[in-house]
């Protein structure tokens, strides 16, 4: 049994549950992706409240808010070494109820990522579609959604929930 209580059949368990959660998070993302394609790329914006919220198909070869405009490789590396990182650390994460949200945060900045990253490399660009308007935030997507609220809850539990010690253990 390795030091996180895990024997090799758990872990091929949990790597199975990270997959299929990360797949179906990806399939929402990507089916999300191709409604913007299909109903809002010949179109013009679609309104959802006006002056606030806005559907709008946007094609970002940069990273997130457009920076670094044409970098595909390195948004590559990124996120095939995030999601990798973050597979291994949800392996070793122990069973305990209160990982729980630790493990929840991995799974969707690893869907998130990988959203991404399939659009870079099927298309050499990401499809961009949700724009709030009332405060001009740049066109986003789905995956960017995963992404920041993640770590945004993942911030918030290192800082607030979890003990130095707790961290130890990935």
């Amino acid at each position: 049994m390795s030091e996180t209580g895990y024997t090799s059949g758990l872990i091929v368990k949990r790597a199975i549950s990270i997959v299929a959660a990360v797949t179906l998070l990806l399939c929402f993302d990507q089916w999300t992706k191709a409604l913007a394609v299909e109903r809002l790329k010949a179109g013009g914006p679609f309104i959802l409240i006006p002056g606030v919220l806005e559907l709008r198909y946007v094609e970002n070869t940069g990273a997130a808010f457009g920076m670094l405009k044409g970098r595909s490789e390195l948004f590559f590396i990124i996120a095939v070494a995030v999601s990798l990182f973050l597979f291994y650390a949800y392996l070793r994460l122990p069973r305990e109820k209160r990982f729980r949200p630790l493990s929840a945060c991995f799974i969707f900045i690893i869907a998130g990522a990988l959203g991404n990253l399939i659009d870079r490399l099927r298309l050499s660009y990401v499809v961009d579609f949700i724009y709030f308007r009332l405060i001009d935030f740049p066109v986003f997507n789905v995956a960017d959604i995963y992404i920041s609220c993640a770590c945004f809850a993942l911030a918030l539990l290192v800082v607030f929930y979890y003990k130095d010690t707790d961290l130890k253990l990935i």
